[in-house]
């Protein structure tokens, strides 16, 4: 079993794959987030409920915040293909504010312990949902929600309290 990752470690190297104007366009998270101030939010996936009614439109609506506090780089990651958060984040209307990261294969999510089995919905192996801040890749903090139903301790709000 991976490690869960906490406050202090550095980000492990995984690929993760963004849509690009040019199309998909795969890199490893641990360089897009090198030298920078970064919020990462893990969702169980595009367009389910909570992640689509409430995690999502949060950060959307704190995103001039954030960026306000220092944060150079919103990203949110999910056990989703690029092509199904490409849409996600073209129906949110989220317009280059936040990151989209595809964690197709999970294998970013598996390398930090953040893996849970959303089989008895249908839906295979995902992330369980939380945020962290992170800096020049090592966290600095990390929120984990105890129920997947639930984007509070994960939430932009949340988040921004702990920015200071």
């Amino acid at each position: 079993m991976d490690m869960v990752i906490k406050t202090g470690d550095k980000l492990p190297s995984a690929i993760v794959t963004t849509m690009t104007s040019e199309g998909p366009s795969q890199i490893d998270l641990r360089d897009l987030v090198a030298g920078k101030k970064v919020v990462l939010f893990a969702v169980p996936g595009a367009f389910t409920p909570t992640c689509h009614a409430h995690h999502l439109p949060g950060f959307i609506a704190n995103a001039e915040a954030l960026k306000a506090k220092g944060v150079d780089m919103i990203g949110c990651i999910s056990v989703n293909d690029v092509f199904v958060l490409d849409a996600w984040a073209r129906q949110s209307g989220v317009d280059g504010e936040i990151s989209f990261l595809a964690d197709g294969n999970g294998d970013f999510t598996r390398a930090i312990g953040m893996q849970m089995d959303a089989s008895a919905f249908g839906m295979g192996e995902r992330s369980k949902r939380y945020a962290m801040i992170v800096d020049d890749g090592t966290v600095q903090a990390m929120f984990e929600e105890q129920a997947p139903s639930q984007a509070v301790e994960s939430g932009a709000e949340n988040i921004l309290a702990a920015l200071g």
